[in-house]
């Protein structure tokens, strides 16, 4: 009889323990906020016309969010051909020099829109520092947003991120005619 009582308590705390561990084995295996993105590169096709119709690149900001940080390129008009991805350094644009960027990895976004108006030559997009075009102080996945330049209708701008995170890239339209080249990078896995 005590056999079978033992046997019986061993059963039971095995089960406790199995019924209390589940929800948290769930918990973990939840992705932080919903996000699936990954971080692989990505690409994106415009319109045909979108080179064609000298939008360029007139702003780069960004803004912290719940789940994740923002940066947002301005574009006068439709945003042109773009590619997003991990890189071991950001490169500028015609020269191919290093850019020195802070964090555990680099988020190189490379979109084909001039930072130059095409029929002048004179810049759309005016900073004051290539090496700190926003502050991100206090951002929780950015470290730093560099200037690369742009050359033959193509702009690069690099992010220092914390490490390599899944990443989003989208368009937004508007406020009038002009476009917005988003990315999205995750606080966390």
């Amino acid at each position: 009889m005590k056999k079978l009582l033992r046997l019986l308590l061993g059963v039971l705390i095995v089960l406790a323990i199995g019924l209390t561990a589940a929800p948290a084995a769930q918990a973990a295996t939840r992705p932080y906020c919903g996000i699936y993105w990954g971080s692989l590169s990505k690409t994106g096709a415009p319109p045909s016309h979108a080179w064609s119709d000298g939008a360029a690149i007139y702003n780069v900001r960004t803004g912290r969010h719940t789940c994740y940080d923002r940066l947002v390129i301005d574009v006068s008009g439709a945003v042109g051909t773009y590619h997003v991805g991990y890189v071991a350094h950001i490169y500028t644009q015609g020269q191919g020099s290093t850019v020195p960027t802070r964090g555990g990895a680099a988020l190189q976004v490379n979109v084909m829109n001039s930072a130059d108006n095409v029929n002048t030559g004179a810049p759309t997009y005016v900073f004051a520092n290539g090496g700190e075009l926003t502050n991100v102080k206090g951002y929780r996945t950015f470290r730093q947003v560099v200037w690369g330049g742009t050359y033959e209708g193509y702009s690069t701008v690099g992010i220092g991120v914390r490490a390599r995170l899944p990443f989003r890239v989208f368009i937004l339209s508007g406020p009038g005619s002009s476009n917005r080249l988003v990315v999205d990078v995750a606080h966390q896995w």
